[in-house]
């Protein structure tokens, strides 16, 4: 009982391992279990969760931990950071080979094109953009979507729910999806989720309704996120 005691649900997320205190989804005050490269696992944590709050890729983070699918961690348990991924590896050739590297750079490319191609997007919302994206001041790693209170949210692409709770600070209840490439998507401050850890999504279905913002707003907050780095959701949704 007492092992079961200490199970943590182990699907998504980690953020901004340098400069805390000016990044979006961690309210002032926070405090970090971080500690001389180590983050002690808290209840509600998954590894997804962890490393979508530091920024940093779930993968790398579970490989140098040695923790395998489905990436099940335990309450209190100390995960080492160092060495951790903040982005994905290089696949260009030595640098000693001009030609090689000239390939590995010309690979390199297309990969990133048939990834970003693997996955065909939409909109979660039909609303005004009222926050772009912005990884400067002030910083914005995804987008807000102006939304009546209530309005239903859509998967913005095929997907398994890898997290669906509240214990991410910022974010609200907050669902992150993964899809096709390393990518996730995730949908934060939502007033009710209608999806659970583990579920199969199709592009378009319903997962969440949209909530309010600490500020009273009616809005969805949305981000896109490759190998642990977000990416300008614009870039990936149809124009409009």
């Amino acid at each position: 009982m007492k092992i079961l005691n200490k199970l943590v649900r182990a699907p998504i997320l980690m953020w901004c391992l340098i400069g805390l205190a000016g990044c979006v989804g961690l309210e002032p005050g926070y405090k970090s279990k971080i500690t001389k490269g180590s983050y002690v696992v808290q209840k509600g944590d998954t590894l997804y969760s962890i490393a979508f709050r530091y920024g940093i890729d779930y993968k790398s983070l579970a490989k140098i931990n040695g923790i395998r699918p489905p990436y099940t961690i335990y309450l209190d348990q100390k995960l080492s950071l160092k060495n951790v991924s903040f982005a994905p590896l290089s696949d260009s050739g030595p640098n000693s080979d001009a030609s090689l590297k000239k390939a590995g750079k010309k690979k390199t490319k297309l990969l990133k094109k048939r990834r970003k191609a693997s996955v065909k997007w939409s909109w979660p919302l039909r609303g005004e953009v009222l926050n772009k994206f912005s990884l400067s001041q002030p910083m914005n790693k995804g987008i807000d979507i102006a939304g009546k209170k209530g309005s239903s949210v859509f998967a913005a692409a095929d997907g398994n729910v890898v997290y669906a709770g509240g214990n991410l600070r910022g974010y609200g209840k907050l669902v992150i999806l993964k899809h096709d490439g390393d990518y996730l998507s995730a949908y934060g401050n939502n007033e009710v989720i209608l999806v659970k850890e583990g579920d199969a999504v199709s592009k378009g279905s319903v997962i969440s309704k949209v909530g309010r913002s600490a500020s009273g707003e009616e809005l969805l907050h949305f981000e896109i996120r490759r190998d642990g780095k977000p990416m300008n959701p614009l870039r990936f949704l149809p124009k409009r």
